[in-house]
């Protein structure tokens, strides 16, 4: 049979050209071929002969475990083979080496110390790998033969725990979602914190809204999706989400219902009000069989599964989410400088989330705005109560994804000690909050139970600073377990004698300079120097020679070393036992545990933004059920704070019955976009129940904010800068209310001009008409002439960014009037911006030749010639509105 090489596409596969099916590893286990993706692994036909024991338990494992990257456990590295160490060694940046010499032979191979695992594969998880880890699950003394081991961990980046590889205020989102034409179902999961929710909705436009509010880090979908392009349709996602393809059982509704309340622990979903959610139940089961695959224990902390409509909140779309910055700086696409980092001044991480997921899902229920802004006035009057509460709020640890990580199963010792000292604050937290609270308040001061029972758990069993690891012993106080206590006076007592032993061998050998010592190779031994190796006495055996000293036993040495590390062994394995049960013990109370984090994360929430209220002198705004919205001496909130003091100019704003639609006019660079934007950011903030940057505002609760802000295109969809435009115009007009806020900031610039104003003056036009009361409208543009909607339009008003102007040069006012701008002084603003002179000169000379109608025989502006004055009857060129008579009149 001719040589063949070993292929792998879904598992590890043999390619033979002439057999379909190769045996591998003593003839049990059976590869078989595929024609998908291959990769060489350099080994010929007969290697399999001379596989060694361990690479064979490698490839077993890894044929069960196929999709992901396999981090092998080889003593104290972390090893990947083939493929997979090719991928590993480019995406970390290490060596790719080779576990056999043999050219022929070779083995790709990398990996990394698991002292440093942590790093290295938060760094792969970043990357959206999915990562196997494969753990050595005995010691080599215990092992018969090969050590054995285990699949322990299955990661992805929607299953991280692990505070470390985490963001501590933004939320890490596993959704799964599923559509049935028009209809569609989304459910999420927030593993590190218990969070478990689903929802659905009628439009397909709705889904892509949500899971863009939403940015999960993992999602999960239907197998019938691959035949679909859907990479290209999450690329705008920052981060992207790593996208997993699961197999259409998964989502089945029957077996997602049953999954569903084998979890929850009830024969009913009814009760948790879920009844009608077929496509969200579907969604949701699938998320409960993925963590199930990937061995991330049972995650009882997803104790209930809340429905919720996006009917509910105040609704943003990708584009809002975009042009106002609520999350991220447009330009640099992270979080410093946008609204979420200019408002969050949280205390805890729980705190940040929290109010992040305000951001996220403003509210409309005018009564449950109105609760939030009592509590907010009420920690802006009591200054010091409020500092207070803060400042021990500073030395809670992060209680939701603590909790999480007790559950899971992956808490540490020192992690229940840090729990331990964080509720021993609740008393304190308790009394900071008086009798006479505004109701929310009130209900939450309710919720945070003092959990004494937890607290003196871990008092009662954990000495005060234990190690680390949960191998290392040393975890528990004196008299927490009479066993545990009896193995600690065992060796402690050895270790009496062998330290005893030292001053002995002194004594009768003479030997000043003698040392006991101990390491993990060799146990424990004497060391004697050179110069005193003519008194060492028979009994000793001499065990290693070195440079400058030998070692040596005895066999009354070894004696009690065997006994002292047995006993060290039973006690290590006594205290992992004991520390196994306590931790489970604490994660019964998962629930009473979350429902004081969340408690706690809510009142940061409010007492954060009292805090920049009083900070920044910013007013309490007075929502109604009624339309308008009234703004006086408004703020940005973002570049107020990125200006001096002082620099930032207010503006009013009046937007209501009589006046619906505001076309704003005024030069490039004299604020309009800012003031677009912060009137849209001060509703969005009144309805997250924040004091709003001014010195008053009067919000009807919108149940919408529209934006169509500035010019990109989105290569990656395949769409221009103008398709771009009119995608988010028609989306606007399509779902824009009498109840909405909408900002538009230049339409119909990416055409001709023509083109662009008939747009700009129609779209107008519509959302002054719609439903006989329009929309309320903020329209900035430089189509001077929709201006004239004012005169024909009752609700239009005409406001214009004011600038002085002297000498040819403008001066920018950043101030807000009544009327219209005449001119929009392009060409100064590009002189500011340092376009060169002659281009300038030139331009003033193109656009004063327009502006005066020179022109040629023909009709046409003498735009490269000397301007002339036509003689009286030639023809001139037509005003945008004027007819011919007019024109010649």
């Amino acid at each position: 049979m001719q040589t063949e090489t070993w292929q792998r596409s879904a598992g590890f596969e043999v390619f033979n050209s002439e057999l379909k099916t190769y045996f591998l590893i003593n003839r049990r286990i059976s590869f078989l071929f595929s024609p998908k993706i291959r990769y060489n692994t350099g080994m010929s036909a007969d290697a399999p002969d001379k596989i060694t024991p361990m690479l064979r338990q490698y490839l077993d494992i890894k044929a069960r475990h196929s999709e992901g990257l396999l981090l092998f456990q080889m003593g104290d590295f972390y090893e990947l083979f083939f493929q997979d160490a090719q991928t590993a060694a480019q995406d970390l940046n290490i060596a790719l080496t080779s576990r056999s010499r043999a050219e022929e032979e070779a083995i790709p191979m990398a990996g990394f110390p698991l002292h440093a695992a942590e790093v290295y594969i938060s760094r792969l998880l970043e990357q959206g790998h999915r990562l196997v880890i494969c753990d050595q699950v005995e010691t080599p003394a215990q092992a018969k033969g090969l050590v054995r081991r285990e699949v322990t961990r299955i990661l992805t980046r929607g299953v991280i725990v692990d505070p470390d590889k985490l963001a501590a205020k933004e939320a890490n989102f596993l959704a799964a979602a599923i559509w049935q034409g028009r209809k569609w179902g989304i459910a999420l999961a927030e593993l590190s914190t218990g969070d478990f929710r689903l929802t659905e909705g009628q439009n397909l436009e709705a889904m892509w809204e949500e899971l863009y509010r939403l940015r999960p880090v993992e999602l999960l979908l239907p197998n019938s999706c691959q035949t679909e392009d859907f990479s290209v349709s999450f690329a705008w996602l920052n981060p992207s989400p790593s996208l997993q393809y699961r197999s259409g059982e998964d989502f089945h509704l029957e077996a997602a219902t049953r999954r569903l309340q084998r979890h929850l622990g009830t024969l009913f979903l009814d009760g948790f009000g879920l009844a009608g959610y077929s496509l969200g139940l579907q969604a949701a089961g699938a998320i409960l069989c993925y963590l199930e695959e990937n061995r991330t224990g049972t995650p009882r902390h997803l104790t209930s599964l809340i429905p919720y409509a996006q009917s509910d909140y105040l609704g943003l779309d990708e584009a809002t989410i975009r042009n106002l910055e609520i999350f991220e700086n447009f330009r640099t696409r992270s979080r410093p400088n946008s609204l979420l980092d200019i408002v969050d001044s949280t205390q805890t991480p729980m705190g940040g989330r929290k109010l992040a997921q305000w951001l996220r899902y403003p509210l409309k229920q005018l009564t449950a705005i109105q609760e939030r802004l009592a509590v907010v006035s009420f920690y802006k009057e009591q200054s010091l109560l409020r500092q207070k509460w803060r400042d021990l709020l500073k030395g809670l640890v992060d209680l939701e994804r603590l909790t999480a990580r007790i559950v899971l199963e992956q808490a540490t010792p020192r992690d229940l000690i840090a729990l331990k000292n964080s509720l021993a604050q609740l008393p304190a937290l308790r009394c900071l909050l008086p009798p006479e609270l505004p109701p929310l308040a009130a209900n939450l001061a309710a919720e945070l139970e003092d959990l004494t029972d937890v607290h003196d758990a871990i008092k009662a069993a954990l000495r005060p600073e234990p190690p680390l690891s949960i191998k290392e012993g040393g975890i528990f106080q004196e008299g927490y377990n009479t066993e545990l206590d009896e193995l600690i006076s065992l060796t402690r007592r050895d270790k009496d004698w062998i330290a005893r032993l030292e001053a002995r061998e002194k004594e009768l050998t003479g030997i000043g300079s003698l040392k006991v010592r101990y390491n993990k190779v060799f146990g424990y031994y004497l060391e004697v120097s050179k110069a005193n190796l003519h008194l060492v006495p028979e009994y000793f055996i001499r065990k290693q020679t070195l440079v400058n000293a030998e070692r040596f036993i005895t066999a009354e040495l070894k004696e009690y070393e065997s006994r002292l590390l047995g006993a060290e062994e039973a006690r290590k394995d006594l205290e992992l036992q004991l520390f196994q049960e306590l931790r489970r013990q604490i994660g019964q109370e998962a629930a009473r545990l979350k429902k004081v984090a969340d408690a706690l994360a809510t009142l940061d929430v409010l007492a954060a933004l009292a805090d920049i209220a009083a900070r920044r002198q910013y007013a309490c705004p007075r929502l109604q059920e009624g339309r308008g919205i009234r703004i006086v001496q408004g703020r940005h909130p973002v570049i107020e704070q990125v200006l001096p003091p002082g620099g930032f100019v207010p503006n009013d704003i009046d937007l209501n019955d009589r006046a619906t639609l505001m076309i704003v006019t005024g030069p490039n660079m004299a604020g309009k976009s800012t003031i677009l934007r912060q009137v849209a950011l001060i509703a969005l903030m009144a309805q997250i129940g924040s004091f709003v940057p001014a010195a008053a505002a009067d919000i009807g609760v919108v149940d919408r904010i529209f934006t169509r802000v500035g010019a990109v295109d989105d290569i990656g969809r395949g769409q221009s800068t103008f398709l771009v435009e009119m995608h988010e115009t028609a989306n606007i007009l399509h779902q824009a209310t009498p109840r909405s806020l909408v900002v538009l900031d230049e339409i119909g610039r990416g055409t001709s001009t023509f083109d662009g104003l008939s747009l700009a003056w129609a779209v107008a036009e519509y959302l002054h008409d719609l439903a006989g009361e329009g929309v309320l409208t903020l329209f900035a543009t430089h189509y001077h002439e929709l201006t004239a909607l004012s005169r024909l339009k009752p609700r239009v008003h005409n406001l214009q960014v004011a600038v002085a102007e002297a000498s040819g040069d403008i001066v920018f006012l950043h101030q807000l009037r009544p009327g219209a701008a005449n001119k929009s002084y392009g060409i100064q603003v590009a002189r500011l911006a340092g376009v060169p002179a002659p281009v300038i000169a030139r331009a003033q000379e193109v656009l004063e030749n327009i502006e005066a109608g020179t022109l040629d025989q023909v009709g046409f502006p003498r735009l490269a010639r000397p301007r002339r004055r036509l003689p009286v009857g030639d023809v001139g060129q037509l005003g945008l509105f004027a007819s011919p008579e007019q024109s010649s009149s």
